[in-house]
């Protein structure tokens, strides 16, 4: 079985969805069946590199909501990750475009540290309240991970695999994709949103068996 799964670093649901994806899989104990690879998507691609806004300003703009407001829609977005066993700090939070990660992600991805990069990146932007959009933030994850650091500064400097991160985005525009995490799996089923383990159990599994899906 594979899994395709689109995601932004920059995506609060995305960290979660990772972690119910692993705990799905966890629990069906598939080994080796089972590949996962990460997909490139930008919930704004037209991010700075870095602003001086906090997250409840750019939540306030992006809704049409007061700060306080935008400040608790941060709050059950915390807890909802504390569900899951992750910290946030999203009030904190410096934000950045994510296009130079998931270029970096790519290499991660073609040496099998794909899964390793994406959960690097997330702790980095959602709990550790590191710029990932900054040159040498990213050199420094790379290099945690295991990547070799001479390849990461090449990807790094120059514009490598930035047509892969575009025909991921490319394919989740024509795909109909609304948002994120959606998983692709087998490139026969699309899940969307940060589903329950529970719910990825059910479908993960029937898939696997080779089971219908629409009872």
């Amino acid at each position: 079985m594979r899994i395709d799964v689109w995601s932004d670093v920059a995506c609060p649901w995305c960290y979660i969805g990772k972690r119910n994806l692993e705990r799905a899989l966890g629990e069906l104990d598939l080994g080796d069946e089972v590949e996962v690879r990460w997909r490139a998507y930008e919930l704004d691609p037209g991010a700075p590199a870095s602003s001086s806004l906090g997250m409840a300003e750019v939540l306030s703009r992006k809704y049409g909501v007061s700060v306080e407001e935008a400040r608790e829609m941060n709050a059950r977005m915390t807890a909802a990750a504390a569900k899951v066993g992750l910290e946030y700090h999203l009030d904190t939070a410096q934000l950045g475009n994510s296009f130079d990660a998931h270029r970096l992600a790519k290499l991660a991805d073609e040496r099998g540290l794909g899964g390793e990069m994406a959960e690097r990146l997330f702790a980095a932007h959602f709990t550790e309240n590191q710029l990932i959009s900054d040159r040498d933030t990213l050199l420094a994850l790379a290099i945690e991970v295991g990547l070799d650091a001479e390849e990461a500064v090449q990807v790094l400097d120059t514009d490598a695999y930035a047509d892969e991160v575009r025909g991921d985005e490319e394919f989740a525009s024509e795909a109909g994709f609304s948002g994120v995490p959606t998983y692709v799996v087998d490139g026969r089923l699309a899940i969307p949103g940060a589903q329950p383990p529970d719910v990825l159990v059910r479908l993960l599994g029937r898939m696997a068996a080779n089971e219908p899906l629409d009872d």
